[in-house]
């Protein structure tokens, strides 16, 4: 099985920045593309950031010029570093990743528990 793992979620002030992280363990040969999403109250889950194997990006555009997604492939993390941070960026993140698993040697999509990012105003 492969486990995703978040953390650095919390509480800021708007206008403050935080850094999220999710580690990937277990039965993995390679990743490809991972990514963040996130749910806010009362509405449905959206994607925030995407990145694939080779590096190439793509953002939401409510977050374009303050979010920055970036990998370590050799800790095989990946990272939602967050600026400039609004209300409205509340909600729980998610992340997710696509690759391949090493025994048996299969595609698999997998998904975080989740991580509380609350922005007071």
């Amino acid at each position: 099985q492969v486990q995703l793992v978040e953390s650095g979620g919390g509480l800021v002030q708007a206008g403050g920045s935080l850094r999220l992280s999710c580690a990937a363990s277990g039965s993995i040969f390679r990743l490809n593309d991972m990514g963040w999403y996130r749910q806010a109250p009362g509405k449905q889950r959206e994607l925030v950031a995407t990145i694939s194997s080779g590096g190439s990006t793509n953002y939401a555009d409510s977050v374009k010029g303050r979010f920055t997604i970036s990998r370590d492939n050799a800790k095989n993390t990946v990272y939602l570093q967050m600026n400039s941070l609004k209300p409205e960026d509340t909600g729980a993140y998610y992340c997710n990743a696509d690759g391949i698993r090493l025994l048996p040697r299969i595609p698999f999509n997998s998904w975080g528990q989740g991580t509380q990012v609350t922005v007071s105003s």
